[in-house]
């Protein structure tokens, strides 16, 4: 690209110059700029993948109930439900002095826990907290439905 210095202070022209061959132009900027973020959003989009399957596999696993609330919602819900979950289980029994029968009933009461929002608004919660929080639970975010028939 061709920049115009007659503006500029003889001696700022040369530095001016200078730095400008150091950078892109605006065009190859903004086309780096969109490769990156495209980049970026392949990445993310295989990392969300990959935890939504840890999670799936997981609910599986331990017999939690599929979630409810609006589909864009469910996901994150699981997500979000699983990375809690079993942070509490590495705080509480795994580093902590919780022994398997305490943890059996909290999990019962995880179970419980079906509405997908809750789970994400507990996201930034810490592992420890869990129990706290399921407590403080109310009826709506409870599913109406027994989750162990």
């Amino acid at each position: 690209m061709t920049h115009n210095l007659s503006d500029r202070p003889a001696d700022k022209r040369a530095p001016f110059a200078r730095w400008l061959s150091s950078k892109d132009c605006t065009d190859c900027w903004k086309a780096a700029r969109d490769g990156d973020s495209a980049g970026k959003q392949e990445w993310l989009a295989a990392k969300r993948a990959a935890e939504q399957q840890a999670a799936a596999d997981w609910a599986s696993r331990f017999d939690m109930p599929p979630l409810a609330g609006p589909e864009k919602a469910l996901d994150w819900g699981e997500r979000s439900r699983h990375l809690l979950v079993t942070a509490a289980y590495t705080a509480l029994v795994t580093e902590g002095a919780w022994g398997e029968e305490e943890w059996a009933a909290l999990e019962d009461k995880v179970r419980m826990i079906c509405r997908a929002g809750w789970w994400i608004d507990q996201r930034d919660a810490e592992g420890p907290d869990l129990p706290e929080l399921l407590d403080a639970a109310t009826e709506n975010d409870r599913g109406t439905e027994n989750p162990f028939h």
